[in-house]
């Protein structure tokens, strides 16, 4: 009596009846069922595999840094068996100036004041030759562009704080509760457009904060400052920032649409109503991420500027910036080429019969007016 079928959108794949005890076994069942995606969990698995990527990555920059810790281990080895013989040398010296020194204790006592006196004077030039060295270094060029180097680093650790930020709201108060919202019975929206709207987002959100951590962590070991290491690791992920924005004109449309159902636009009021929000819209979080990569692109230009040439992170800063560089200019392309596409065929659509050659890619909008 209770029962109900399954329908497959292939051709050919025959229905499936399934049958219950009773009626509240078969609802049970039919909700499981609608809830059960393909997609999240293929979404799962692309995340698992960024993760496992990742981790990957970083067990081998922990080993070449073993490996450096085991090559300095040796040195250090090596120089305190050679302070140890200098110091048993020392010593045997000491030892043969023993009868000297005993000649010295019947010296004449005012000798002995000379020498006290003597011995003041040589400290205190000592101390007044090196406070005029220190205070030399302290207003040389080089200390000056220390110090706008490290207050660089210090402005970099507290802007990437406020970015990892942003995006834990965007993934916390809007991804997974319209994901959550997307599973229930009257979906105000769906996966597929929960995917559109915020896509790479949460992963984004997991590389930064281990950006995040590894910036910390050098700020612990402050005055060595070394960060070249942890943009080796930052730029290989760095293509799902092209996806992104590729994907972001795209997403805002897809907002646009979704904000025309009554029910999803009174959800999304509620969560920008939350007070982690700001008072901030969707639209303003899930443009945080389109900046990035310039922000990045600055720093590394101003950090330079305070890099000495022959600073050992020198040539690593380098690099690091013309790679964000290239890819700050093929993400501008692709937008660029997006848009391009998107305007003509919006074009397109308000010809009544249609127009053949606005179809064409090669075909570029100039002005509207």
């Amino acid at each position: 009596q209770y029962y109900f079928t399954v329908l497959f959108g292939h051709e050919g794949q025959k229905p499936l009846e399934l049958r219950c005890e009773d009626e509240v076994d078969g609802d049970e069942w039919v909700e499981a069922i609608h809830q059960a995606s393909y997609s999240d969990i293929l979404i799962e698995r692309e995340v698992l595999m960024q993760k496992y990527i990742h981790l990957v990555q970083i067990v081998e920059t922990e080993k070449i840094a073993a490996n450096q810790l085991r090559h300095q281990l040796e040195d250090q080895d090596t120089e305190i068996e050679r302070l140890k013989s200098e110091i048993v040398a020392l010593n045997k010296t000491k030892e043969r100036m023993r009868p000297y020194q005993g000649n010295q204790e019947d010296e004449d006592p005012d000798i002995k004041k000379i020498k006290k006196v003597q011995s003041f004077m040589r400290g205190w030039l000592c101390r007044r030759k090196w406070k005029t060295i220190v205070q030399d270094y302290i207003c040389s060029p080089h200390a000056e562009s220390m110090r706008k180097r490290n207050q660089i680093v210090f402005n970099m650790v507290e802007a990437e704080s406020e970015y990892v930020h942003q995006l834990y709201v965007l993934v916390n108060c809007f991804l997974r509760p319209l994901r959550m919202a997307a599973s229930s019975k009257k979906p105000p929206i769906s996966h597929d457009d929960v995917s559109s709207i915020f896509l790479n987002s949460e992963t984004i959100m997991f590389l930064h904060e281990i950006f995040h951590q590894g910036l910390k962590a050098r700020i612990a070991n402050w005055p060595t400052l070394i960060l070249a290491d942890l943009f080796d690791i930052l730029l290989p992920m760095l293509n799902i920032y092209q996806e992104f924005v590729r994907n972001h004109q795209y997403s805002l449309q897809v907002l646009a649409n979704c904000k025309q159902n009554r029910d999803f636009d009174k959800l999304l009021k509620q969560y920008e109503a939350n007070p982690a929000c700001e008072g901030r819209m969707l639209e303003t979080f899930l443009t945080y991420p389109m900046f990035q990569i310039p922000r990045y692109i600055i720093t590394l230009h101003e950090l330079l500027a305070h890099t000495p040439h022959e600073h050992v992170e020198r040539k690593s800063l380098e690099f690091a910036k013309s790679k964000l560089e290239e890819l700050s200019r093929v993400m501008h392309d692709e937008v660029s080429d997006t848009e391009n596409i998107r305007k003509n065929l919006a074009i397109e659509r308000t010809i009544v019969e249609g127009c053949d050659i606005l179809l064409d890619t090669s075909q570029t909008f100039i002005r509207q007016g």
